[in-house]
């Protein structure tokens, strides 16, 4: 028999149970109202009833594993049973408003006044310059840092993001409340979770506009310190639609060394001008080729990152920096193709070792004021 008493025994339980995290909201499971009971008999033997939020929850099984492991530590359980249910309509509505801090309609977190989220889209003139690799690269170096970071893939066309970040599953449905898959601590939303592979997805700007709004407001990102977004090459409608849903946004530019390249990235990064964003600073991808003597084999020529970066300085009125030079790199490639980005899968490597301190740098910068309420009231003269 257990020498605790049994009501002691199940407020222990309970303690325990406030340290485990619902695998995709991040939260404790019992300040989401999903522990349904606790039992505990006089020979220890522990039963505790979750509700899952929707019947075909993808991690009930590590959720089942999570808690099964608290409970069987607390000292006096000898085993443990876990009783999986379902939320009821109304305790999912319950569940939506204490997620979305009491509102009963979804909003975009991001672009209220008291978000304190860094956000930033990552855009390219044209195609084909690396700047999805770049994207998920930085959000897992970020992540790896402790930072809660965010991933939408706004390249709705060409979406790339689930393949890099090794992405296999839709978000989990809610009612009309989405929770996106984690892969390498990154919070992941693309089009890509949502149709057929191989299938295209043929849309014009009006949908194109409320896919991106329903990513930003229909998703449950939690409290992020940073959110990426993937934009579509170019300056088009998704780049438009970004700066008015999320007008505190700011821009880099992911270009590489050719001058045709560095000419047609600077018209992307000119859209900020007109949309009212700031350009925080230039990537060039693809800067060289490293030879086993050690010597660099300009490959796509050389200048073309810092050429964008002054024309961008020069435009924007501010100093648009180049936050570094990313070289050609074939574990970087292959990695995106595995699922796992260099900066995890060959820490050491030329082109990870890049990517890391351009996220540090990015990381680093503070929050802009653009957006934010800064607790002023006019006072009459």
């Amino acid at each position: 028999m257990s020498g605790m008493p049994q009501p002691a025994l199940v407020d222990a339980v309970r303690t325990a149970l406030a340290g485990v995290l619902d695998p995709e909201i991040r939260r404790p499971i019992t300040e989401l109202d999903m522990v349904s009971s606790v039992e505990v008999d006089d020979d220890g033997r522990a039963r505790v009833g979750i509700l899952l939020t929707t019947p075909g929850c993808p991690l009930k099984e590590t959720l089942t594993s999570s808690v099964s492991g608290a409970v069987a530590a607390v000292e006096g359980v000898t085993s443990v049973a876990v009783d999986l249910g379902v939320m009821s309509a109304d305790q999912r509505q319950a569940l939506r408003s204490k997620l979305r801090g009491g509102a009963g309609e979804p909003v975009i977190p991001f672009a209220q006044p008291q978000s304190l989220t860094k956000v930033v889209a990552v855009a390219s003139g044209k195609g084909g310059v690396g700047k999805s690799s770049v994207t998920a690269n930085l959000a897992v170096a970020m992540a790896a840092d402790g930072l809660s970071v965010g991933v939408v893939d706004a390249d709705i066309y060409g979406f790339s993001i689930p393949r890099m970040l090794g992405v296999d599953r839709p978000p989990t449905k809610v009612d009309d409340m989405l929770l996106p898959p984690i892969a390498h601590g990154v919070k992941v939303v693309s089009i890509g979770q949502f149709v057929p592979p191989g299938q295209p997805v043929v849309w014009r700007g009006p949908m194109l506009h409320r896919a991106l709004q329903q990513f930003l407001a229909d998703v449950f990102w939690g409290d992020l310190d940073v959110l990426l977004l993937d934009l579509p090459p170019g300056t088009g409608d998704i780049a438009i639609s970004v700066a008015q849903l999320l007008p505190g946004s700011e821009i880099i530019v992911v270009t590489t060394p050719q001058v045709a390249a560095a000419e047609v990235a600077e018209r992307a990064g000119s859209v900020a001008v007109q949309t009212r964003q700031r350009v925080i600073g230039v990537v060039e991808n693809m800067s060289w080729l490293e030879q086993p003597d050690g010597s660099r084999l300009e490959l796509f020529g050389s200048g073309g990152g810092e050429r964008v970066a002054e024309n961008l300085s020069r435009l924007t009125g501010g100093q648009v920096p180049l936050l570094g030079q990313v070289p050609l790199d074939v574990t970087l490639r292959e990695a995106g193709d595995t699922g796992t980005p260099v900066v995890l899968a060959e820490p050491d490597s030329p082109g990870a070792v890049a990517l890391r301190g351009v996220a540090r740098s990015i990381a680093s910068r503070r929050r802009g004021l653009a957006g934010k309420a800064l607790g002023l009231t006019p006072v009459g003269r």
